[in-house]
């Protein structure tokens, strides 16, 4: 098209028309995040077959976060939730930071609430004194670890502790020995004690020298077959993608020695919003195990969500190796020790993340099931025992404990197919497309004039009061009472119908090739002329006492409309589902 015949015509798109504009942000107070020079990286093509290990930090690292924190009966909830759901590391405290953190430690000890395959983690500074505290709240333990931390990022070393990076060093290494030391004083022969060591804040500290301190840490606790370390490298801020994260991991997974001896454990908090993906992506890059909690409770943004973590392996096949099948017992319970509310739109868990309110959504989501339930069928099997593949809907929601109630919701962005699916779901009734069409405009109307959510208890009303006349609301011209059909030998049927027309009892007669025709026939009798457009039919249950429901789409005295009967007898559903059109005609 030359230019001139552009002319008249509206101006075509360029580039330069959606330039952005500069802010006016002071970006100039920021750097970019370093880069890890790893070309070789090996990350990108592996993929998580297998559940890491886990260790909830809500009763620590959570409880710190909150508002309100925890009281002992509240944590005592939360711990054993956690132990419910299969957690088998825990961290219960900082026993050092006051007597509550104590008392509990030593609450669920003495009174023997940790199963004995499950290690209890307490943390603390590197001080004797704290240390010392610390160790003896893990008195008479089966299972416990230590987990010690110091500051090593560069702006800790320069601005809070004044220190250069052997002395920071020093104090990671002092610690450990200290902590060796109290545990041979105070902990016994029962107890199985293990050791962590948080270089901390991992992304901010120069990689060479996290290794450098890790390695010095571990040249006093002698990692050794039977005798493992726990190395924690925290994200306590998020800085950088989740690549970059991911090129970390690989580093120090490469360069470490005794590698093998090494728990390499990773602590994302939610600072850029990408804490599951940095935390999926190091698992890929070496990590063992994943420190995080329930719906990523924790300081600021939070730490990583534990529950999203483990349902995003659920749903592409991989054993959690966590209980999560009663999702909202966990998020109930984890609502009331934290006093904070999960979020609706919170993945897997929230109130709404299994609904459906776009009309195009709800379509794909009934045919979704309607295909899951042909498949199956065909197969000789169950729905449960055959892929899960339903538009909108990563995972069955019944296996975490919700029902389909919820899936689909109307209101004025919905269309047919949700509507529809409501029925089908909770009524059994599989409306014909053209009838779903019909159904949706009365419940549009309703919509647009009353705003707001359409539940399915609104549905069906409305569904009954359009279609299904009964005692309570008995409109109408036609009632039926009985009908009786004779078939003569050239296979033509005669139709008697005893009913009540415009309040009087009478009777009406016609003849036709079927029951419908016939009917027909007796209805032009009262002046209704009415012409069958289609008939659909199914049962709604099974077993003798089964109904069925008949559809009939009728042009009646020049209007196209639908009806439906419910009945056990077949014959009687289509008689009543053409009153049904009948009667709305006059409505």
């Amino acid at each position: 098209m030359t230019q001139s015949q552009w002319i008249g015509r509206p101006t075509p798109v360029t580039n330069a028309t959606h330039l952005q504009k500069p802010s006016g942000m002071p970006v100039h107070k920021y750097g970019p995040y370093e880069a890890v020079d790893i070309p070789d990286r090996t990350w990108p093509d592996r993929r998580i077959t297998k559940a890491p290990r886990w260790l909830s930090t809500d009763l620590r690292d959570g409880n710190q976060a909150l508002i309100d924190p925890m009281s002992p009966a509240r944590k005592r909830e939360m711990f054993d939730l956690l132990v419910r759901m299969g957690y088998k590391e825990i961290e219960v405290g900082f026993p050092s930071s006051g007597e509550t953190d104590f008392a509990f430690v030593r609450s669920i000890i003495e009174e023997g609430a940790i199963p004995e395959d499950v290690t209890i983690s307490v943390l603390t500074q590197a001080r004797e004194d704290l240390i010392e505290r610390t160790v003896e709240s893990l008195r008479g333990a089966h299972r416990a670890t230590v987990h010690l931390y110091n500051a090593t990022a560069p702006v800790f070393r320069r601005v809070v502790f004044r220190g250069s990076k052997e002395d920071i060093k020093q104090i990671a290494v002092d610690g450990t020995r200290l902590v060796m030391e109290y545990a041979d004083k105070i902990l016994g022969d029962e107890t199985t004690f293990g050791y962590q060591y948080s270089p901390e804040i991992f992304t901010d500290t120069e990689l060479d020298f996290a290794l450098e301190v890790c390695e010095g840490v571990m040249d006093v606790w002698q990692p050794e077959e039977g005798r493992e370390i726990i190395l924690n490298l925290p994200a306590t801020v998020e800085r950088s993608t989740p690549s970059t994260h991911a090129d970390r991991f690989e580093w120090m997974s490469r360069n470490l020695s005794r590698r093998e001896h090494i728990c390499l454990s990773v602590h994302p908090h939610n600072d850029r919003g990408t804490a599951v993906a940095a935390a999926e992506l190091a698992i890929m890059a070496g990590a063992d195990r994943i420190e995080g909690c329930l719906f990523g409770q924790g300081e600021r943004t939070g730490n990583v969500d534990l529950v999203t973590l483990g349902m995003n392996l659920f749903s592409q096949g991989v054993d959690p190796q966590i209980d999560f099948s009663q999702i909202d017992e966990i998020r109930r319970t984890s609502e009331y020790c934290n006093q904070m509310e999960v979020h609706p739109r919170h993945p897997y868990a929230g109130d709404l993340v299994y609904t459906a309110f776009s009309g195009s959504h709800q379509d794909a989501i009934k045919k979704g099931f309607d295909a899951m339930e042909a498949t199956a069928a065909a197969a000789g099997r169950t729905v449960d025992e055959i892929t899960w593949e339903v538009p909108y809907l990563p995972i069955d929601p019944k296996d975490v404990g919700r029902s389909y109630e919820a899936v689909i919701r109307v209101n004025s962005q919905s269309g047919k197919g949700g509507i529809a699916y409501v029925l089908k779901n909770d009524h059994k009734l599989d409306l014909p497309r053209r009838m779903q069409i019909e159904f949706s405009r009365i419940i549009q109307a309703k919509t647009d004039a009353e705003g707001g959510e359409v539940t399915p208890k609104d549905i069906w009303a409305v569904f009954r009061d359009e279609y299904l006349p009964n005692p309570e609301n008995p409109w109408g011209r036609i009632q039926l009472r009985s009908g009786q059909t004779t078939t003569d030998k050239d296979g033509t049927d005669t139709l008697t119908v005893e009913a009540v027309v415009d309040g009087a009892d009478v009777v009406l007669t016609g003849s036709g090739n079927g029951p419908i025709s016939a009917f027909f026939d007796a209805l032009a009798g009262i002046g209704v002329d009415a012409r069958l457009l289609d008939y659909q039919e199914h049962t709604m249950s099974e077993g003798a006492s089964a109904q069925a429901a008949s559809y009939i789409e009728c042009a009646i005295d020049g209007k196209v409309l639908w009806g439906i009967g419910i009945d056990a007898n077949t014959t009687r559903a289509s008689l009543k589902a053409v009153i049904s059109a009948v009667n709305r005609s006059a409505r």
